[in-house]
């Protein structure tokens, strides 16, 4: 019975990934990974290298190299959860899977494994490996610091992903959850600069707290700023970072539970 629940989970998965990374998606997304992760940031990470030493210049290089990937990142997704997912429950595929003598926790598993699981793993080995290319006795030494501003950068790409998962359950279109991904993606975005300029003008450092919950980067780029102007009304300590790292996770863990939750016991098809 083992072995027949794990080819029928085995079988959703390679489906699942037939489906997601179907040539040429897999060629052109690698591409763009390469491409962004390589050449795009170069001359811009190096150049704030300069008047920096330690886990300073680690956290500058990596944050300097992540913006573009960063984006390529959350399109692969929202391709992967909203539409691919989408399309699985208004095809009837997902009834199909239902059908097969495994957990609907275990199919779910599936799914995400191939449209997260690879979509991370293909991120952070093109950044990791221009990292290493472009500075590797800066990047081996603060590693911990390297992966730390990557665990900040990707939470909020991660919240939304997990928004766009429950919503693709409730909803069941891929089209229309696919809009409300990308409009909460550039809200965010411009929340953001609207949060960071209200702070600078009131010299108040609570909106960018209240913001670092969801986006921890805002309190890492805090931590590591370099203008003095920004210090005088937010200096936070390293450990009120990974605080801020661990409650942005703890969201994305409820976000995927309820939606484990509901997808095993609610959605009905």
């Amino acid at each position: 019975m083992a072995d027949v629940k794990g080819r029928a989970f085995l079988e959703v998965l390679s489906s699942a990934l037939h489906e997601d990374y179907r040539f040429p998606l897999l060629e052109i997304f690698t591409f763009l990974y390469v491409v962004s992760s390589f050449v795009l940031p170069s001359f811009a990470a190096v150049a704030s290298l300069q008047n920096l030493s330690g886990a300073n210049i680690a956290y500058q290089l990596t944050s300097g190299l992540l913006n573009v990937p960063l984006f390529v990142f959350v399109i692969l997704i929202f391709k992967n959860i909203a539409y691919g997912l989408g399309s699985d429950i208004e095809k009837g595929v997902l009834q199909t899977y239902f059908s097969y003598p495994i957990k609907r926790s275990r199919i779910l598993t599936a799914k995400l494994l191939s449209a997260l699981g690879v979509a991370v793993v293909l991120f952070l080995v093109c950044q990791l490996s221009a990292l290493y290319i472009l500075a590797p006795d800066i990047i081996w030494p603060n590693l911990g610091t390297v992966l730390l501003t990557y665990a900040a950068g990707l939470s909020y790409p991660l919240i939304i992903a997990g928004v766009l998962l429950l919503l693709t359950l409730f909803v069941r279109r891929g089209g229309v959850t696919l809009v409300v991904g990308i409009i909460l993606y550039f809200a965010l975005s411009i929340a953001s600069g609207i949060v960071s300029f209200t702070a600078n003008s009131l010299k108040s450092a609570a909106l960018l707290q209240g913001f670092s919950i969801i986006s921890p980067q805002t309190a890492m780029n805090a931590y590591y700023s370099r203008s003095q102007l920004f210090r005088e009304y937010w200096n936070p300590t390293f450990s009120e970072v990974a605080l801020y790292i661990g409650v942005s996770y703890a969201i994305i863990a409820v976000i995927f539970g309820v939606s484990y939750y509901y997808f095993s016991r609610r959605l009905n098809l």
